[in-house]
């Protein structure tokens, strides 16, 4: 099986970045690259939420209207979403309509706020997940991790919501907490750069 798939401007990528046309720029621009800013990570969480069961792919092309169902993802702003907006969300076509991941995209704002007041912030916590560099195995070779299992656990003790250990694991990919790029993408350099030059919340 090929890891890597050239694309059109003849560079060398992860090759489940031609699945689809916006794949691409997602891949080159943010997927792996670390991610500091408590909103992006809450984002992230949400939409990892939204696609189980799903496609990324779908998820991707419903990103903006996500974003603006739910401000931005500014989670101080979702977490006072009442009924009203339960049922005004389930008519949104715009978005994926499943009545529990929207509750717990609601419920996750509340817990988000309480773990800002008690760790600081999201992503000071979160990234306590990074897992080791020689704990890792061969990029993309698996679906969950002792971290991303261990981060789950810790979550849904906190009272989050659909975040098992494969969308952990999903999110800690993304979210730039380990380089999953596999070796000869062009992007796998760039990340470990990102990585090498993010400054770690505290």
């Amino acid at each position: 099986m090929r890891t890597t798939i050239v694309g059109p401007d003849g560079q060398s990528r992860c090759s489940w970045s031609a699945s689809a046309p916006d794949f691409i720029d997602y891949h080159d621009n943010e997927w792996g690259f670390p991610v500091g800013d408590d909103r992006r990570l809450y984002e992230k969480i949400c939409l990892e939420s939204f696609q189980s069961g799903l496609s990324w792919r779908t998820i991707l092309a419903k990103r903006e209207n996500f974003r603006t169902a739910f401000h931005n993802f500014d989670f101080d702003k979702v977490a006072r979403f009442d009924e009203r907006d339960i049922e005004r969300l389930l008519q949104n076509e715009g978005i994926i309509r499943h009545r529990g991941k929207i509750e717990a995209v609601i419920n996750n704002a509340k817990r988000a706020q309480e773990m800002v007041k008690s760790e600081g912030s999201l992503a000071a916590f979160l990234w306590r997940y990074e897992p080791a560099p020689e704990t890792l195995g061969k990029p993309q070779t698996q679906s969950t991790s002792p971290e991303s299992i261990a981060l789950s656990k810790e979550l849904k003790k906190r009272g989050w919501k659909f975040v098992g250990p494969t969308t952990a694991y999903a999110f800690i990919q993304a979210m730039g907490l380990i380089n999953d790029h596999v070796e000869g993408c062009v992007c796998r350099e760039k990340v470990k750069q990102a990585r090498k030059n993010f400054k770690r919340p505290r």
